[in-house]
């Protein structure tokens, strides 16, 4: 593998956020994820997992702090239009990324959505189909899919946009053995790839990241 350069591509400093009506998830909150590294996140339910992920995002904001990505602090909704083309984020429910009539609109969107021309994009939806194993699905109606169908879709609506980093929420929710080693197989046959996996598997975690960090009271560490 080759060696993680040490550059933080994401830095929360000394972060702060709350949910109204409820104490804080995050308080003086620091962290840093480096280009090349591939790491999974543990903790219980309500652990700020998922929060982390929206904030990176910017689909929420810190009450105090500082979020820097790819160098640059991050700090209004136009800050984060880059981070979005550069950064792949699959959601835990599927039903919240997928919203195209058909699979192959939803995977198409986020290549369209970077400028991909029409002959590009239909190059990378035939790839991102056949990598994941939906050859076939192109005309499928969306909403009609099983819950692990529209799990593996989701994620091909993440891969299609070629994105440096993957911020995967339980991508293995619901899915068959077949296809989580799947993804596994996909996962470690991409080594460029840089990527966060929150996830109660283990075992996937073991097969696919580099190190697991837990979060706990609005902390985290390496176990």
């Amino acid at each position: 593998m080759k060696e993680i350069e040490k550059e933080a591509v994401i830095k929360f400093v000394d972060l702060s956020f709350t949910y109204p009506s409820r104490d804080y998830i995050f308080k003086k909150f620091s962290f840093n994820f480096f280009k090349g590294e591939r790491i999974g996140l543990v903790g219980l339910n309500g652990s700020g997992k998922t929060t982390l992920f929206h904030l990176i995002m910017g689909l929420l904001n810190p009450s105090g702090g500082k979020i820097e990505i790819f160098g640059k602090e991050r700090k209004v909704e136009n800050d984060f239009m880059e981070v979005r083309e550069r950064i792949g984020l699959l959601f835990q429910d599927p039903d919240d990324q997928l919203f195209s009539p058909t699979v192959a609109e939803d995977i198409a969107f986020g290549p369209l959505n970077l400028r991909k021309n029409h002959q590009e994009t239909k190059k990378i939806l035939k790839e991102t189909l056949e990598t994941l194993g939906l050859a076939g699905f192109e005309d499928r109606i969306t909403y009609n899919l099983s819950y692990g169908e529209k799990r593996l879709v989701s994620l091909a609506t993440v891969w299609a946009m070629q994105p440096e980093i993957l911020l995967l929420d339980e991508p293995t929710i619901w899915l068959d053995e077949g296809t989580i080693e799947k993804i596994v197989q996909i996962l470690n046959s991409h080594p460029h790839l840089s990527y966060i996996i929150i996830s109660h598997d283990k075992k996937f975690l073991k097969e696919t990241t580099n190190c697991i960090y837990l979060m706990d009271n609005g902390k985290i560490r390496k176990i």
